[in-house]
């Protein structure tokens, strides 16, 4: 569904009964009818955002370990994504028909919805970690978990983590103390001593080369985060509650990771972040 921009259940039924394509794929032999709507809706709830998490985690530890890398920068960003639903007139906090929707922070604006963070290797632009949660948390509180799970996964691969790059949403000793060396504005209102790295109004970064340098690296995140929203469905969320949007948000994250391990192994790496090199 998501690799070829199919939006319903009830979409994905009709193809099974005439792509042959995609009923190969799904083991549907020639004469057998295609899915019903249930089975795949309870085939996706069946295998839940745990299992999901693991089988990312499984494909980035092998793509890490076939790049042979031993250190790697990471980089922390959160990306909002939309409620099915409207806010509710009693508490114009909350959703009114999915009350884990919480108002937060969309850009410059608010918004009802939830926030998929997640870590990123910048070179490959890699899913390492995610996280989902309501959109009111701020970024700060879910770091510590972040870093946790990426070490994780860097130590699957036998890596390690050199350096973690944030934007000024991350400024806090909290954060900086997570990793030895790490690449995170200041906001304008916190006091500093020495060298250290600033973003201006224009997004125009401040400080040494060396700062300025590596934070240029911080857009791979946001490169991530527009593959998933626009090339693998979640942009149009159409489920709702945490838990869900979480096994949603997951399947998107999952098809990034598929497309970069299908590239590796035709042994056509320039086409890891082409999703219309498969979609055929």
């Amino acid at each position: 569904m998501r690799l070829k921009g199919i939006r319903s259940l009830r979409e994905l039924t009709r193809i099974l009964d005439v792509d042959q394509r995609i009923r190969r794929l799904c083991l549907i032999k020639v004469d057998e009818d295609g899915y019903p709507r249930s089975v795949i809706s309870r085939f996706t709830h069946k295998v839940g955002a745990d299992t999901l998490r693991l089988i990312i985690e499984e494909k980035v530890t092998w793509l890490l370990k076939r790049s042979g890398v031993s250190e790697v920068d990471v980089i922390l960003d959160a990306s909002f994504i939309k409620a099915w639903s409207v806010r509710n007139p009693k508490d114009n906090q909350t959703g009114l028909s999915d009350p884990d929707a919480l108002v937060g922070r969309n850009g410059r604006s608010y918004g009802l919805g939830y926030k998929l963070h997640s870590s990123v290797e910048p070179k490959r632009i890699l899913p390492l970690a995610t996280l989902l949660a309501s959109a009111n948390g701020n970024e700060k509180k879910h770091a510590a978990t972040l870093v946790e799970r990426t070490r994780l996964v860097l130590s699957r691969a036998e890596a390690k983590l050199r350096c973690l790059i944030a934007d000024s949403q991350y400024s806090s000793a909290r954060v900086r103390a997570l990793v030895d060396h790490s690449v995170i504005p200041y906001m304008g209102n916190q006091r500093c001593v020495g060298d250290v790295l600033r973003v201006d109004r224009l997004f125009r970064a401040h400080g040494s080369a060396e700062l300025v340098e590596v934070y240029r690296r911080r857009p791979a995140v946001e490169a991530l985060f527009a593959f998933v929203k626009n090339w693998f469905g979640l942009t149009v969320n159409r489920v709702r509650g945490l838990k869900n949007v979480g096994v949603y948000s997951l399947l998107s994250v999952l098809c990034l990771v598929l497309n970069r391990e299908a590239a590796e192994n035709l042994g056509r790496s320039d086409k890891a972040l082409s999703p219309t090199f498969f979609n055929v």
